[in-house]
């Protein structure tokens, strides 16, 4: 199994190296192999994502990301910026499914914002689609209009777009609760009737799987109100952009949470959903769990290794019950640990 390494900025390089070690102690047939992207590939050869970056993660098996972003680069055109290598890793490998699981230890239940009644024992996954909606549609820019500037972007969804990402999240739904919540906007726009039509259609190809719809605006209410009565929640790019960051927020911090983008054919990129952090890089203080938990997303979705997703898993569990904490999840009586020494812990529960 062939893996592409690519740490990024800011905090990317620390945890990456804890996840790298992680992979290690366990011992696979796996290849690792490293390259610069982000601002540090923009250092190495002029560009976020240089030739050779894409070209391995081109014929790789499997992309372990880290972070990207660094305000020494925010004045650069944007095509330079850091951020546009995530989403030229998106375009070039067809990575349309974003996979965000939404699971709050046990340990860390009283670390959210809201009550740990509300959140214990909380597991979501929310399939995002992640290359059509209005990121992506034309036409789109900035003109003038009326002697007044004017800006305009286009939501456009394909059927088959619809189609695909509803088959990941009822084919997600069969491995865990059997329930699918479709989030759109149809009684207002065009585009999400087309989805919810689409979305009803291909339910009734899984008549195991329970399908509900829900408005955005109303899922959002509920997110906050009663988050455990959700399995799985699809929806397009834009409302999952937003969404699951919320959902994100319930389960206390970030630095705990992995995600996948798929293609067809199952292929991924895996990283953290936190961002490049670059005001504690170096500081060895970032958390590097949802970077861990990243690989084992990677292990069991693109890489066939169930068991020792599994056991990545149970190791990280085991280090929260310890009472091991980094600084963003650190409460009265727990012990504090810095980057490498939870990364330590990880592989020692191993």
């Amino acid at each position: 199994m062939r893996i592409a390494i690519l740490p990024g900025d800011g905090i990317g390089p620390e945890i990456m190296a804890q996840a790298v070690k992680v992979l290690r102690r366990l011992a696979l047939p796996v290849e690792m192999h490293e390259a610069p992207v982000g601002g540090a590939g923009y250092v190495a050869a002029g560009d976020p994502l240089p030739a050779k970056t894409l070209a391995l993660a081109r014929e790789a098996d499997a992309v372990l990301f880290g972070a990207v972003g660094d305000p020494r680069y925010d004045k650069l055109e944007r095509a330079k910026r850091p951020e546009q290598a995530i989403l030229g890793l998106r375009k070039a490998l067809g990575l349309f499914a974003n996979l965000r699981p939404a699971r709050v230890h046990p340990e860390l239940a009283a670390a959210s914002a809201l009550k740990s009644e509300v959140v214990a024992g909380l597991d979501i996954l929310i399939v995002r689609e992640l290359t059509g909606d209005i990121y992506f549609g034309e036409p789109k820019g900035i003109r003038q209009s009326a002697g007044e500037r004017e800006g305009y972007d286009t939501m456009r969804y394909r059927e088959s777009e619809i189609k695909r990402i509803a088959r990941v999240a009822f084919d997600a739904a069969r491995k865990r609760g059997k329930r699918v919540c479709s989030v759109d906007k149809a009684n207002v726009l065009e585009t999400s009737q087309l989805w919810r039509d689409v979305v009803s259609a291909e339910g009734a190809k899984y008549p195991d799987v329970e399908l509900t719809h829900m408005y955005v605006d109303n899922c959002a209410m509920q997110l906050v109100r009663n988050p455990k009565q959700f399995d799985v929640i699809v929806t397009g790019n834009l409302f999952g952009d937003i969404l699951s960051d919320e959902a994100s927020m319930l389960t206390g911090s970030i630095g705990m949470l992995p995600s996948a983008a798929l293609d067809e054919a199952g292929k991924g990129l895996y990283e953290p959903i936190h961002g490049s952090a670059p005001d504690i890089a170096g500081r060895g203080v970032a958390n590097p769990l949802a970077t861990i938990l990243s690989a084992a997303m990677m292990l069991g979705y693109s890489l066939n290794q169930a068991q020792a997703a599994s056991r990545i898993e149970a190791a990280v569990s085991r280090v929260l019950r310890d009472g091991l904490r980094t600084a963003d999840i650190h409460t009265a009586g727990a012990r504090k640990v810095g980057t490498e020494e939870m990364g330590d812990a990880v592989v020692a529960n191993l």
